[in-house]
C-alpha cells in the first residue's frame, strides 16, 4: 500500500491540463470520441470561460439549422418552408411572360432583367397569397325548395339581413320633379340625382346625409361625377354646366350644346358628350380645353356607354346599327347592325368582352366585342327601356316600371330573372352601385335603393377607390390620378398592342434601307465587342470598335461600288474622248463650210 507522501506525488495536477501542440503528420481524432472525456470515460469539467463561448455558439445557431431539422418552439415543424399556393390562384393574378433572353446583351441589361422578371414573380405570388385574407366574399341570393328568387320582395330581404344592410333599402319620394337620372361616384359612396325639371342633388346614401340641393330653373338632360365626389357635371337644357359639391356653379361650358347623354374616363380625365345634333364631343376636365368633336351624321345620339376596359365610346343609333368611337379618329372605329329597329339602351360590362343592348324589336342581345359576334339573343315582351351591368355581371333590365335582375346571361340562357321589383313610375334611369350589392333606380316618382345580392365586387383596391377615404387621403390620390393621367392618343380598340412592336412596319422600313444601301446590314450578326478592364471599354471605345469591324465588313462592297463607278465614269471619258476625235478629223465636205 502507498504511503500518503507517494499518493500525493503521483496524484499532482500540474502539466495535466496543458496538451501538446497537435501537428500535421499526427492522426486526427475520430468524429464519433468526445474531447471533453477523460481516459476512463467520465466528462471532464469544462473552464467557465470556454462554458461561456459554447452557449454563445449555441445562441448564434439559427434554429432551423440544429441537426438539420427545423424547429417551431422548441418542437419540429412538420409543415417546413413556405405554404404552397394553388397554381390556379397564381395564374389568376398573372402580370406578364418571362421576358426572353436575346443572345448577345449587356450584363447590366441582364441583370435588370432579371431583377424585373423576380419582382413580377414575387408580387405574383404575395396577390395570390393575400387573396386568402381579404375580408369578404360574394354570395348570391338562394330561396327554400321549389321557391323562385325573382318572388322575394325587397322588404323580406331587408328584414332577414342585419341592420346595416337592411339601410340600404329605402325609397325618396320625389314627384314633383322626376323622372330622376341616377349616377354614383366611383368609390359607391355618394349618389348623384338629376330630376328632369331641374332638381339636383348630392346625397351621401350611406349616411343619409344632403351635400347639396340645387334647381338649375330648366330641364335636366344627364348628370355625372367627374373625377371625384368634389364635381360634377349637369348637362342642363342649353349648354353643359360644372358644380361643386356645395352646389356652387363653376363653369358654363357653352362649346357643348344640346348634350344629352355623358360618359366620364377616370384614368383620361375626359368627359365625353353626345348631343342632340350628332355631334360626340370630349373635354379634357383637367385643363378645361375641348380634346375632340365629331358630326357622326346619325341623327339625335340619345344612346351612350363606355367600355371600362380601353374606354372606348360606344352609341346606339335609331337606325339599329351601335359604333364604336375614339377620340383618335373622325370616323367610327366599328359600326354593327344589332337590331332591326332603334337601339334604346346599350351597356359593356368591366371586362370590356361583352356588349348586352336592347331594342324597339323588343330584344335583348349579348354580344362578343372581341369578335363582334352575338352571343344570345332574348325576347322581352314589352322590350328594355334601360340596361345596366354590375361588377360581378348581373344585368338589370327596365321595361316601364318593373325592374327585373338577370344573372349569368352570357354563360347560360336565362329562362327567368334572378329579382324584380316593382317601382312608382317608368324608369329613367339605372346604375349598380361600386362595391355594394345595391341598384339605384331612378323613376318618375322619385329614387329607389334595391338590395341586389351579389351584385357588388366584396373587396376594393384601397390605392384605387377607397370609399373610407378622408379629405387629405382624397387630395393626395387626386394629385397621383393627374401625375399618372393617360393621354387621349393611347385610346384604341386593342389596349395590349401598346407594347408590341409593329412588325410590319420595322421590315418596310428594313426593304427601304437594304435597297438605299445596296446590301443587306443585317445580314450577319452583330459584333459584340469584348469587354476590356481598365476604362477600354467605355461608350465611345466600343462604338469606336464596332464602327471599326464594321467598315471592314462593309469594305467588299464598298470596293466593288467604287470599281463599278469608276468603270462607269471610264466608259463615259471615253465615249467623250471618241466624240472629240471625230470632231476633230477633217473630211472632204469641211470645204463647203463657212
Amino acid at each position: 500500500m502507498a504511503s500518503p507522501g507517494e499518493a500525493a506525488t503521483d496524484d499532482s495536477h500540474v502539466g495535466k491540463n496543458k496538451k501538446p501542440p497537435a501537428r500535421y503528420w499526427q492522426e486526427l481524432p475520430e468524429e464519433g470520441e468526445d474531447e471533453n472525456k477523460d481516459e476512463k470515460g467520465g466528462e471532464k469539467p469544462l473552464p467557465q470561460k470556454d462554458q461561456q463561448t459554447q452557449k454563445a455558439k449555441k445562441r448564434k445557431q439559427p434554429e432551423d439549422q440544429r441537426d438539420g431539422k427545423n424547429f417551431v418552439s422548441g418542437k419540429s415543424d412538420p409543415f417546413p418552408g413556405p405554404a404552397p399556393i394553388p397554381k390556379e390562384r397564381v395564374q389568376k393574378f398573372k402580370r406578364k411572360d418571362k421576358a426572353k433572353k436575346p443572345r448577345h446583351q449587356h450584363f447590366k441589361l441582364r441583370d435588370m432583367m432579371k431583377r424585373s422578371d423576380e419582382a413580377s414573380e414575387m408580387s405574383q405570388k404575395q396577390a395570390a397569397r393575400f387573396d386568402l385574407l381579404l375580408p369578404e366574399d360574394a354570395g348570391f341570393l338562394e330561396g327554400d325548395e321549389d321557391e323562385d328568387t325573382c318572388t322575394i320582395s325587397q322588404e323580406d330581404i331587408a328584414e332577414a339581413v342585419d341592420i346595416t344592410s337592411g339601410a340600404k333599402y329605402f325609397n325618396l319620394k320625389l314627384s314633383q320633379f322626376g323622372p330622376y337620372r341616377v349616377d354614383y361616384s366611383k368609390t359607391g359612396r355618394h349618389l348623384l340625382l338629376g330630376g328632369r325639371r331641374g332638381h339636383v342633388a348630392c346625397i351621401d346614401w350611406q349616411s343619409k346625409h344632403l351635400m347639396c340641393e340645387i334647381n338649375v330653373m330648366e330641364s335636366v338632360n344627364d348628370v355625372k361625377w367627374l373625377h371625384s365626389e368634389a364635381m360634377y357635371a349637369v348637362a342642363q337644357k342649353k349648354w353643359l354646366y360644372i358644380y361643386d359639391s356645395n352646389g356652387i356653379e363653376l363653369h358654363c361650358i357653352r362649346k357643348f350644346n344640346d348634350v344629352l347623354r355623358m360618359q366620364f374616363l377616370p384614368y383620361h380625365f375626359l368627359l365625353a358628350t353626345a348631343s342632340a345634333t350628332s355631334f360626340l364631343q370630349y373635354l379634357d376636365v383637367s385643363v378645361g380645353k375641348e380634346v375632340a368633336a365629331f358630326c357622326t351624321k346619325t341623327g339625335r345620339l340619345d344612346v351612350m356607354c363606355q367600355n371600362p376596359h380601353n374606354a372606348i365610346i360606344h352609341l346606339g343609333h335609331p337606325n339599329g346599327t351601335v359604333t364604336l368611337w375614339s377620340p383618335n379618329q373622325k370616323e367610327a372605329l366599328v359600326k354593327m347592325l344589332c337590331h332591326q329597329g332603334g337601339v334604346r339602351s346599350v351597356t359593356v360590362d368591366k371586362t370590356g368582352m361583352y356588349m348586352v343592348t336592347s331594342g324597339l324589336d323588343k330584344k335583348l342581345k349579348v354580344y362578343d366585342i372581341r369578335a363582334f359576334k352575338p352571343l344570345k339573343s332574348y325576347f322581352l315582351p314589352a322590350g328594355a327601356s334601360c340596361l345596366s351591368l354590375s361588377q360581378r355581371g348581373l344585368l338589370s333590365a327596365a321595361t316601364g316600371d318593373v325592374v327585373q335582375v338577370y344573372r349569368d346571361v352570357w354563360s347560360a340562357p336565362v329562362t327567368k330573372p334572378y329579382m324584380a321589383h316593382r317601382v312608382r313610375g317608368s324608369v329613367w334611369g339605372l346604375h349598380f352601385c361600386p362595391f355594394e350589392d345595391v341598384l339605384g333606380v331612378g323613376h318618375g316618382d322619385g329614387f329607389t335603393s334595391m338590395l341586389v345580392p351579389g351584385a357588388g365586387e366584396p373587396n376594393f383596391d384601397g390605392l384605387d377607390a377607397n370609399p373610407y377615404r378622408s379629405a387629405k387621403q382624397r387630395q393626395e390620390w387626386e394629385v397621383k390620378a393627374l401625375l399618372e393621367k393617360i393621354q387621349p392618343e393611347l385610346i384604341s380598340l386593342d389596349p395590349t398592342e401598346l407594347g408590341y412592336v409593329d412588325r410590319a412596319t420595322f421590315e418596310q422600313r428594313h426593304r427601304d434601307r437594304v435597297q438605299a444601301l445596296g446590301y443587306d446590314p443585317l445580314a450577319k450578326e452583330k459584333f459584340v465587342p469584348k469587354y476590356k478592364k481598365k476604362g477600354r471599354s467605355s461608350a465611345g471605345a466600343v462604338e469606336r470598335r464596332k464602327k471599326q469591324v464594321a467598315h471592314e465588313d462593309q469594305r467588299d462592297e464598298i470596293r466593288k461600288t467604287v470599281e463599278d463607278k469608276m468603270k462607269m465614269e471610264k466608259e463615259i471619258k471615253e465615249r467623250a474622248q471618241k466624240k472629240a476625235a471625230l470632231s476633230n478629223q477633217k473630211s472632204a465636205l469641211d470645204r463647203f463650210k463657212k
